[in-house]
């Protein structure tokens, strides 16, 4: 009779602030949906701007930030990419394929905020985006209408992104939910700890952004 063992190896990949990015920017993107369909546009700009600050805070923490937030580090070309098909990935943060798709949300979230900005109540003309007084009538009207077509490329994304989890989960056996919850990994064998940034510095970072974003649209 033989025994066989499956030992797995438990590894920290996500940082606190990656985590608090990623379940803010699912609660703020449910908030701005739910506000824009009630027809609350104060909280859904509000919550857009947030958004906005919270998007680039990730931009900045993807340059800045710990090892496994950082774009260096999971962002590659599509040779990684057949690599990986081939199950010769071995890394322990995003791989090739999921880094295109936090690629695209990050990319279609700036655009959504960046219309926004700039749009206006069609309806009642009674609240409008922070910038869309610096264009005229006809513009604003379009970058609106911009503004709602596009929200459909961005929640196409959003379901893509959950098949693919749900995908892993079922296919793959792999839950992709529950380390970014809990910022660890188990994996099958050792890999080497990455290396994380102060959460001071994130605090810092994010302090800067909302600085920055609030103070401009305050000077408008």
């Amino acid at each position: 009779m033989t025994w066989s063992w499956v030992m797995n190896y438990r590894v920290k990949v996500w940082d606190l602030p990656t985590r608090l990015f990623h379940w803010l920017l699912v609660a703020l993107f449910g908030l701005m949906w739910w506000s824009a369909e009630s027809g609350l546009l104060l909280w859904h700009t509000r919550a857009g701007v947030a958004l906005l600050v919270l998007v680039l805070f990730r931009l900045l923490w993807g340059v800045l930030g710990s090892q496994t937030a950082r774009f260096s580090q999971f962002v590659r070309g599509p040779a990684a990419i057949l690599r990986y098909l081939r199950g010769e990935h071995d890394g322990v943060g995003h791989n090739p394929l999921g880094a295109l798709m936090v690629l695209a949300l990050l990319a279609a979230l700036l655009v959504q905020l960046g219309l926004g900005l700039f749009a206006v109540d069609q309806d009642s003309y009674t609240f409008d985006g922070p910038l869309a007084k610096l264009l005229d009538s006809e513009l604003a009207e379009q970058v609106s209408e911009w503004h709602a077509a596009w929200f459909n490329v961005l929640l196409g994304l959003v379901c893509v992104h959950l098949l693919a989890i749900i995908g892993y989960r079922v296919l793959r056996r792999e839950n992709l939910v529950k380390p970014m919850l809990t910022g660890h990994k188990e994996v099958a064998q050792p890999v080497a700890q990455p290396a994380f940034a102060s959460p001071w510095l994130a605090l810092l970072l994010l302090a800067v952004v909302a600085a920055v974003v609030l103070g401009g649209l305050a000077l408008v």
